[in-house]
């Protein structure tokens, strides 16, 4: 019997070993997406106990992948995203361990132990106490930018909405003791939602920041304009967009300032509205973004706030999202086909929540690179539900099938937790596995070993610095 997690865990070939421990382990990290709080890290926040680094502060910000688990075991809300006890909370988190068996959960929270804290022994009930102690020992010098530097982590990419001030970022970029530079990454979703019954109001809000009225399309778009300028000047790089379901038609201005004001105005908006005012933005940020040689990322299958009790008890972005199946292929083959016409494309990153998709997304992106730019078009790494071993591997395989997987900018967090640093592992565990059994099998010549390992080092750093221009 294989011992649990070894230092050969995942790696069960002799290739995939020697792809792992010379080339993949020791590679520095980019956090290309994260959703860590800038604030938490200018100030360097010192964690109070293991329960509010691993579980959330009580404040329904926290890991929603550790919260769902929990929730599933039927405990109290209050002690899982609430203000109940801390160790109260740990501990059922701890007895819950065993029955995660299969779940990624298992191998994250042993690999956050291992990792971070020295801690060697298996989580459970019996070792609650003994963990606990340990673990809060380390956290007395173990502060939220020790927690990146232990992983060699470059540069992270937080997500900040176009209203943000950045100041945290300001005192960061200005700050010369950080040894990671934190950038920020443009999410104008509250400009694209115009059917949501907010809209109004962000955008009043946006209109004070940039100290311009705001009463027209072409007023937001200006104000959208000078925003993404701000934050290229802050370090940016990137923008990020949750589509959750693509909209898509073409139109003209006066037919997507006519939706705006409707929105403006509160009154219902329909799909085919939708299509348009949203086609009509997205063209145009692409085109901002193409300016500033940024990188535009599509996240694309969320279906949010399922439970509308949970939405209305404790609010969204807490758990209750789950995996759209929407057909959208056609209108994104259309949104990209139009870029690609008008020349202001920007290198993108599409990303899909249902793995119905993997296979479409990636031959669709294929259709759309550029000379001189190396996969200008591409599936970003497994997302959310899919960030596990199955999901993990189906995305890998289909990027080797039909793109190229050696081109690939690999893993980054989508996390809220300075913990999550493992799961980059976990992924690089899982690349050269699935390498080393190519070569093993005599579906990969031996002799481009060395060749291998370089593209290994490339997948998990070198593509990232070089595509998002770090």
């Amino acid at each position: 019997m294989k011992a649990f997690m070894d230092a050969d865990f995942l790696l069960d070939t002799e290739t995939a070993k020697k792809l792992y421990h010379d080339h993949a382990e020791h590679m520095p990290i980019i956090d290309y997406h994260c959703h860590l709080q800038p604030k938490e890290i200018y100030e360097d926040k010192k964690f109070r106990n293991l329960a509010e680094v691993w579980l959330g502060a009580g404040d329904r910000y926290g890991d929603h992948y550790k919260w769902r688990a929990l929730r599933a075991r039927g405990y109290a809300e209050d002690s899982i995203s609430g203000p109940d006890d801390d160790y109260k909370k740990y501990l059922q988190f701890v007895e819950s361990m065993p029955y995660f068996v299969g779940n990624p959960l298992y191998h994250w929270s042993h690999l956050e132990m291992r990792r971070y804290f020295g801690v060697e022994e298996i989580i459970n009930k019996e070792n609650a106490k003994a963990i606990w102690d340990k673990a809060n020992k380390v956290l007395e010098k173990l502060t939220a930018r020790e927690m990146m530097y232990k992983f060699n982590v470059k540069t992270v990419c937080t997500t900040d909405d176009p209203v943000d001030s950045l100041e945290w970022h300001k005192k960061m970029n200005a700050d010369k003791t950080l040894k990671v530079r934190v950038r920020p990454a443009f999410r104008p979703d509250k400009a694209i939602n115009v059917e949501l019954s907010w809209f109004a109001d962000w955008v009043n809000q946006l209109s004070k920041v940039v100290g311009n009225p705001i009463s027209s399309l072409d007023d937001l778009c200006a104000a959208l304009a000078e925003r993404i300028k701000f934050f290229n000047e802050m370090g940016s790089k990137l923008s990020d967009h949750a589509l959750d379901v693509v909209h898509y038609a073409p139109a003209t201005y006066d037919e997507a300032n006519a939706v705006f004001l409707k929105g403006m105005q509160g009154k219902p908006v329909t799909e085919e509205e939708q299509d348009k005012y949203k086609g009509y933005i997205l063209v145009f940020l692409s085109g901002e973004y193409a300016k500033y040689g940024w990188v535009q990322q599509y996240h694309i299958g969320a279906l949010r706030n399922n439970s509308k009790s949970m939405l209305e008890k404790i609010g969204p972005d807490t758990g209750f999202d789950a995996i759209e199946d929407a057909v959208y292929m056609e209108k994104l083959s259309a949104l990209l086909g139009e870029l690609d016409k008008n020349g202001d494309m920007p290198k993108t990153i599409l990303y899909c929540l249902n793995p119905r998709d993997n296979y479409a997304l990636t031959v669709l992106a294929g259709c759309f690179q550029k000379e001189g730019v190396k996969g200008r078009v591409q599936v970003g790494t497994a997302w959310w539900f899919l960030d596990q071993q199955d999901g993990m591997r189906q995305n890998l395989e289909t990027l080797m099938q039909v793109g190229l997987v050696a081109q690939s900018v690999g893993m980054l967090t989508d996390s809220r937790s300075f913990l999550a640093y493992p799961r980059h592992e976990y992924y690089r565990r899982l690349l050269c596995q699935m390498l080393g059994r190519l070569v093993e099998s005599g579906q990969y010549p031996a002799e481009e070993l060395p060749r291998l390992g370089k593209i290994v080092e490339d997948i998990c750093y070198n593509n990232a610095a070089e595509f998002f221009g770090f």
